[in-house]
């Protein structure tokens, strides 16, 4: 009897844990995953097999499990992995601004995770702090730093648009 009990509330966890595929799926595409859906179907395996070690809020943990895998395919493949910006899926609804997007990809690796994990994977800065395995205070500076970077970089982008701008028009007169 407790067997199928024990089995029942593993089943019961599992379901929660598995509402986040979609959501792996999405993270392991953007990270420039050859097999999204492999790597999800993997983060998922894992998770069963590991059901004890699933924190009560899976997310981050099969974020971090899903990162490890993108990471694994691209040894394998020897290419790097997309950090984020450099790889959006055709399905997201939007489409990125070119600005943001060079902006994003003059920053570390590091610096686009965090903003990455915290704007497009839409966790709480303690969320992506375990996601990435680190402490969360650790996180939280990071993040402020990689923002005010990011911002440094549209600003100088901007900057730089506006003296095309102005100098185009003093060619012009």
């Amino acid at each position: 009897m407790t067997d199928h009990i024990d089995r029942h509330a593993a089943e019961e966890r599992f379901r929660v844990v598995f509402e986040h595929l979609g959501a792996v799926t999405a993270y392991a595409r953007r990270r420039g995953s050859q097999d999204a859906d492999g790597i999800a179907a993997e983060a998922m395996t894992i998770a069963w097999r590991r059901l004890a070690d699933v924190p009560s809020d899976p997310l981050p943990w099969l974020y971090a499990t899903a990162r490890n895998l993108v990471w694994a395919e691209a040894r394998r493949s020897s290419r790097p992995p997309v950090a984020s910006a450099d790889a959006t899926p055709p399905s997201e609804p939007f489409e990125l601004d070119p600005q943001l997007g060079e902006a994003l990809r003059s920053l570390s690796t590091l610096d686009r995770e965090a903003l990455v994990l915290v704007a497009w994977e839409d966790l709480t800065p303690s969320q992506a702090a375990r996601a990435l395995g680190i402490n969360p205070t650790a996180f939280r500076v990071r993040l402020l730093r990689a923002r005010r970077r990011l911002q440094k970089k549209l600003d100088e982008a901007q900057q730089n648009g506006r003296h095309g701008v102005t100098n185009l028009e003093m060619e012009r007169t």
